[in-house]
C-alpha cells in the first residue's frame, strides 16, 4: 500500500503546477467551495493511479488544484466511504497521499444529522471532538513510517483553528455551533433510538465519514478543521423522515456561510 501511496504522489507531483500546503475535503452537496478556487486545473480520481472511485450522488469525483483565499491549495470533491465497500486503508488512501504532497492542514467538511435540541436544519457546527463507531479502523495492520504506532489524540480538531473559525464567524455574524461527531458505519440513516443514544453517549452530530480521515490526518501529523452541517434532525419526540435529497438540498442552502468562514481562515492561516 505505501509503494502504491508513492506512486500516486508522484503521478500528482510531475503534473502540479502548485505547491499548496493545505487541503479540503468536500462532503454532500458541498461542491460549491469548488467554484471558489482561482488559477484552478483539476484531475479526475479516474484518472489517477490508485485512486478510488466516489460512487455517492453529489460527490464530484475530482481532485481540484488552485487558489483559496490568496494561498496554494487541494481540494477532493467527492470523498470515498466504508459503506461503499471500500476498505479503511482505501477511504483514508486520499489522506496518505496528501501527507506526500506536503499537505500541512486539512478542512474536512461533512453534511451530518443533528441530534442536540439547541440545533437547527442548515447549522453549522464546529466538530471539537468525534466518537469512532466504525467497525474497521484505519490505522489496522503495520504502521506507517509517517507516525507512531499509537498516536496521542488528545486533540483531534486543532483548538487554535477552531478559535479561529469562532472569530471569523463573530466577524460576519454567522452561526456557528460546536460539537461532538459521532461516525458510523451507514448507509442507512439512524433510527430515532441511535440517535438518542448517540446523544447520550455525548454527540451533537451524526455522519458517516470524516473520522477515519481524521485519524490518518493526525497520525500523519497534519492539523484538522472539520465543519458539519446539520441538515437533518432526529432522536427527538416526533420522528422525522429524511431523504439524501433532502440532505443534499439543506448542504445547499448553508455553502455560502460555510464557504466564507473556510475562505477566511486559509486566507489568514
Amino acid at each position: 500500500m505505501y509503494g502504491k501511496i508513492q506512486e500516486t504522489a508522484s503521478w500528482l507531483k510531475e503534473r502540479m503546477t502548485t505547491s499548496p500546503k493545505t487541503a479540503i475535503i468536500l462532503g454532500t452537496g458541498l461542491g460549491q467551495l469548488a467554484s471558489e478556487i482561482t488559477e484552478s486545473y483539476e484531475f479526475s480520481y479516474k484518472d489517477i493511479p490508485n485512486f478510488p472511485v466516489s460512487t455517492v450522488e453529489g460527490h464530484a469525483g475530482k481532485l481540484i488544484f488552485g487558489k483559496l483565499g490568496g494561498k496554494d491549495i487541494m481540494a477532493m470533491e467527492g470523498r470515498f466511504h466504508f459503506y461503499e465497500g471500500y476498505s479503511m486503508k482505501e477511504v483514508t488512501f486520499p489522506i496518505r497521499v496528501m501527507y506526500e504532497l506536503g499537505i500541512q492542514t486539512l478542512f474536512v467538511s461533512n453534511a451530518s444529522g443533528g441530534m442536540n435540541p439547541g440545533f437547527k436544519i442548515g447549522d453549522l457546527m464546529v466538530i471539537n471532538d468525534h466518537i469512532n463507531f466504525f467497525p474497521e479502523h484505519p490505522l489496522n495492520g503495520p504502521n506507517f513510517p509517517t507516525g507512531p504506532r499509537f498516536p496521542d489524540m488528545h486533540e483531534p480538531y486543532d483548538s487554535e483553528l477552531i478559535a479561529l473559525a469562532d472569530n471569523i464567524a463573530k466577524e460576519k455574524n454567522i452561526r456557528l455551533m460546536h460539537g461532538v461527531y459521532v461516525g458510523v458505519q451507514g448507509p442507512t440513516f439512524e433510527t430515532p433510538a441511535e440517535y438518542r443514544m448517540y446523544h447520550k453517549l455525548g454527540g451533537d452530530a451524526v455522519g458517516m465519514s470524516t473520522v477515519p480521515e481524521v485519524i490518518v490526518a493526525r497520525h500523519c501529523g497534519i492539523k484538522v478543521f472539520g465543519i458539519s452541517v446539520i441538515t437533518d434532525l432526529g432522536g427527538f419526540e416526533v420522528p422525522v423522515k429524511v431523504s439524501h435529497e433532502e440532505v443534499q438540498e439543506a448542504a445547499n442552502n448553508a455553502q455560502p456561510f460555510m464557504t466564507e468562514i473556510m475562505r477566511e481562515m486559509i486566507r489568514r492561516s
